[in-house]
């Protein structure tokens, strides 16, 4: 009788545990959730006549975006190192097959990655460009996309020049149009070639209060006046070792 109390007690205690750990996963999503949402806004001031006609005269840039650790974290099974703290919930799961073989993807957006995308799709034309597997890189561009038609334009690895061992993205692959595009990537190697075309930002892998790409967003604002990018970018030259 009493073998039987223990092992029922045994029981009832691993079954509440398993309740306990699905609470505190679903309250952990819910907070991520509420952070990677919060209301924020960027106030976009009417222009005036002349600011309208400055902007009319210049033509409309592109901006080209880097994937992993730009604007997503991601890790796949059997990962050895961890970069995101255990039972932290990912925003998506990809399923894809590499070389045969199925591959689980568990993908992490940037903060206010999606509130970002949708102003600077309004001031820029978006290009996707990441070093990672096309079966890889489409399948997040399209749930970051979310079936805005934002990031219709993308190019993968295959796209690439590797120098150094590293893969360098080849911005005349896009636009022999220099003065009217620019990269923005947490890795320097990325842009080797182009350094006045580029925003360096730090890499991000799971830190919830990132506002990186908040942060970005007066600089792009006024970065499509210009008639050149690298009139301004090519000043930012000394921040592009820090990252």
């Amino acid at each position: 009788m009493l073998k039987q109390i223990q092992m029922g007690l045994r029981a009832f205690l691993l079954l509440a545990s398993k309740i306990w750990n699905f609470i505190c996963y679903v309250l952990r999503k819910q907070i991520r959730t509420i952070i990677q949402h919060q209301t924020v806004r960027y106030d976009v001031i009417p222009f005036s006549p002349l600011s309208r006609h400055r902007l009319n005269l210049v033509k409309r840039k592109i901006m080209v975006l880097d994937l992993d650790e730009t604007l997503i974290h991601s890790q796949h099974d059997g990962v050895i190192r961890n970069m995101v703290k255990p039972g932290t919930p990912p925003d998506f799961v990809l399923k894809v097959t590499i070389d045969r073989h199925p591959v689980r993807f568990f993908v992490h957006k940037r903060p206010h990655v999606d509130y970002f995308l949708d102003i600077v799709s309004q001031w820029y034309e978006l290009v996707v460009f990441t070093a990672s597997m096309e079966i890889y890189g489409a399948a997040v561009a399209d749930k970051l996309d979310n079936n805005r038609g934002i990031l219709r334009k993308r190019y993968y690895r295959q796209h690439c020049t590797v120098e150094y061992g590293s893969y360098t993205k080849e911005l005349l692959a896009i636009t022999e149009d220099l003065a009217s595009i620019f990269i923005l990537d947490n890795s320097p190697g990325a842009y080797r070639a182009y350094p006045d075309n580029a925003i360096p930002i730090r890499s991000w892998f799971s830190d919830p209060t990132d506002i990186a790409l908040l942060n970005l967003l007066p600089v792009l604002d006024a970065l499509r006046f210009t008639s050149d990018v690298r009139s301004v970018l090519s000043r930012n030259l000394h921040l592009h070792h820090m990252w």
